[in-house]
């Protein structure tokens, strides 16, 4: 089993509540970038099971993640015009230019980009962007939270199998 840092949960127990949020989300953010380290870009792209989800492919979808929620919900831009992919589905898809070093950058920046454009915002701002429509900060921050950690799940359970193989 895979052991990062330990979590950072207790330094925000009398934090506002959006601190709270976002050190969760940050701790998650760094778990799931940090388990493509010390993998090879082979081991990376193998697919393990019948979906398209390869570990490599956990991290891109999630800098689309990122982009979805804290580009496309904050500034009403379509995804065409962020340069996203239109489905969730294809964000998975890896080309030749994408290594652990191209998408573990390119999923920092992502992160950098949604700690920014949330910055000044509240839990209570509405962002309209999204397409189930309006929607609190506070109910982003807590769907990105479930993602992330749905996510290290698998992440986890696929380095796993990668180094018992």
């Amino acid at each position: 089993m895979t052991t990062f840092p330990p979590t950072f949960a207790d330094d925000v127990i009398d934090q506002p509540a959006k601190a709270q949020f976002e050190t969760f989300i940050d701790e998650h953010r760094r778990a799931l970038n940090g388990y493509l380290d010390g993998l090879t870009e082979e081991q990376v792209r193998r697919s393990l099971v019948p979906s398209r989800t390869t570990l490599l492919g956990l991290v891109k979808h999630a800098a689309f993640v990122e982009k979805v929620w804290f580009d496309e919900a904050v500034t009403c831009r379509s995804r065409a015009e962020i340069g996203i992919p239109a489905t969730p589905d294809e964000s998975f898809i890896l080309d030749d230019a994408d290594t652990i070093a191209t998408i573990q950058q390119a999923h920092r920046e992502a992160c950098e980009a949604s700690r920014r454009a949330t910055a000044s915002l509240s839990l209570d701002d509405v962002l309209r962007g999204n397409r189930r429509g309006p929607l609190p900060l506070r109910w982003v921050y807590l769907h990105v939270l479930r993602e992330l950690a749905q996510h290290c799940g698998h992440a986890e359970i696929l380095r796993e199998q990668l180094l018992t193989e």
